[in-house]
């Protein structure tokens, strides 16, 4: 049966033009930087009013958190639809290694869209950052599970290494070359899984 280790948050039906402001958001943020986005610039290619921007976010700030809870929502789908096909944990791992390799690899990537955003905003207590910081520590108890399914004894070390391997490929693969980004990636996951004593098939 399909792992059943991690839901993503719910998926809401917004009004069209309250999704058109976020997937501007998601678009230009992670492109060009959130700061250096006005709210002019979201409102002229979203093809909305400005009454209508603030209607639905209310603030710049609002619709920055609103960002990275959506790119959470990406990510978590993407994960949970692989863990629809395996019943494997291991291979659940594997699977998040390809999908992260595929992002890094892929044209346009420039780098983790939490960590720029987290690199934004130099108040620890600030709603962005707290909104980085809950999506990093589910993707850390995510791989800290899957490692204690499968026998790793020390799943939380384990789950560090793979958390702080994946920033630094993500950083590399933007800023100098992928294939060796994507490369060390492996690496890591490699390591980690061998420290996992041999499983008896069941």
């Amino acid at each position: 049966m399909p792992i059943d280790i991690v839901k993503p948050p719910k998926r809401h039906s917004l009004a069209p033009a309250k999704q058109r402001i976020l997937d501007t958001a998601d678009r230009l943020f992670y492109d060009e930087g959130i700061r250096a986005v006005g709210i002019d610039r979201l409102i002229a290619v979203s093809s909305v009013t400005k009454a209508t921007f603030y209607k639905h976010y209310g603030s710049k700030d609002r619709l920055i958190v609103e960002y990275v809870a959506y790119r959470h929502l990406q990510m978590a789908e993407l994960i949970d639809a692989a863990a629809q096909e395996t019943d494997d944990p291991e291979q659940l791992l594997r699977d998040i290694l390809a999908l992260q390799v595929r992002w890094i690899s892929s044209p346009g990537f420039r780098g983790c869209p939490f960590l720029n955003a987290a690199t934004e905003f130099t108040d620890a207590t600030h709603p962005v950052r707290r909104a980085v910081e809950q999506h990093r520590e589910w993707f850390h108890e995510l791989l800290e599970n899957l490692l204690r399914a499968i026998g790793h004894p020390l799943p939380g070390d384990g789950a560090d290494d793979l958390v702080l391997a994946s920033d630094g490929a993500m950083l590399g693969g933007y800023a100098s070359d992928p294939i060796a980004a994507t490369a060390s990636l492996q690496r890591m996951y490699d390591r980690v899984l061998a420290a996992v004593p041999e499983r008896v098939a069941a």
